[in-house]
């Protein structure tokens, strides 16, 4: 089987037999990795440029060496050590690699849509590894992957997005793929957090008392309070806002169920989650981060048309 897309640009662009598809390869490639030798020779000779003009740790370094795993040649660009601050347009930039005979572009940008515009100027396949407020579809991968790995499936689950909604591409993809695999979704956070006509946009619950969501939910992604691209205060203090919306571990304990709790990183600890609560037997944070490794791997192996994962 393939995908139905040359590129990853977003959750919106795929459909749900493209996501089962990367799932169960992603599968696959986890496997691969509990093995002694970690490396199969699936993509020697394709080059993959990772393209970051965003700061990046996770994702970086899951995307580099995902590539490594599968035998590709990486070259890595920083926007600090390039011409690109000298001035140089993201088209010319991105040109000038392809001219060097690149295969695939791993992208980050500031810009929402950089990568859906470099898409319709270039012919390599690009991996949108995160754009402004936007998408990161490899991420919401990532996380449907650890919900599915723990839980069993995805369908009919009932997920609780919670904290900085407004600035965060994490949950847009989120709610993208939940919504395609059948899942339930609820957003939760301070109102000047949330945008103002999700609910209907999006057709998912809204709740603005965090207690409320806790108990409705059977997994809780917390998201970082993105202060970076906050133009104006939204809420009072780091402090306030971990009394009224941080999740904590006497929360959790008047809850009358067991829930799971995510965090795609980097984690705020004592903002929007307790370590407590993050270093905690509910806590799955560190399986996303190893599962986001074959989950890149899958979404790498998909988009070059290969035929042999391992």
């Amino acid at each position: 089987m393939a995908l139905t897309t040359k590129h990853l640009l977003g959750i919106k662009d795929l459909t749900k037999e493209d996501i089962q598809l990367i799932l169960s390869t992603a599968s696959q490639f986890k496997e691969v990795l509990q093995r002694p030798v970690k490396k199969v020779p699936t993509l020697r000779d394709v080059t993959i440029v990772n393209l970051f003009y965003e700061n990046s740790t996770r994702t970086r370094i899951s995307f580099e060496l995902a590539e490594k795993r599968l035998s590709a040649d990486v070259v890595n660009f920083t926007v600090s050590n390039s011409s690109a601050a000298k001035g140089e347009t993201l088209l010319d930039t991105v040109n000038n690699i392809l001219s060097m005979k690149v295969d695939m572009v791993v992208m980050r940008h500031s810009a929402s849509g950089a990568p859906h515009y470099l898409a319709k100027h270039i012919d390599a396949a690009i991996i949108n590894a995160g754009d402004g407020i936007n998408e990161h579809p490899t991420q919401a991968l990532l996380d449907a992957f650890s919900m599915q790995e723990k839980l069993g499936q995805l369908a009919g689950l009932k997920v609780a997005i919670i904290g900085d909604i407004m600035h965060s591409r994490v949950a847009l993809s989120n709610i993208y793929l939940l919504k395609k695999m059948g899942a339930e979704v609820m957003v939760s956070g301070p109102p000047t957090l949330i945008p103002t006509y999700l609910q209907e946009a999006m057709d998912i619950k809204v709740e603005y008392n965090i207690d409320k969501a806790l108990a409705w939910c059977d997994v809780a992604n917390v998201l970082r309070i993105q202060l970076e691209r906050q133009n104006q205060p939204l809420f009072s203090s780091l402090r306030e806002y971990n009394m009224a919306y941080g999740i904590t571990k006497q929360r959790l304990d008047k809850l009358s169920k067991d829930i799971v709790i995510m965090h795609p990183g980097p984690i705020n600890r004592g903002v929007e989650i307790d370590s407590d609560v993050a270093d905690s037997a509910h806590s799955i944070i560190l399986d996303q981060v190893e599962n986001g490794v074959a989950v890149r791997m899958s979404c790498l192996y998909l988009l070059t048309g290969r035929t042999n994962p391992a």
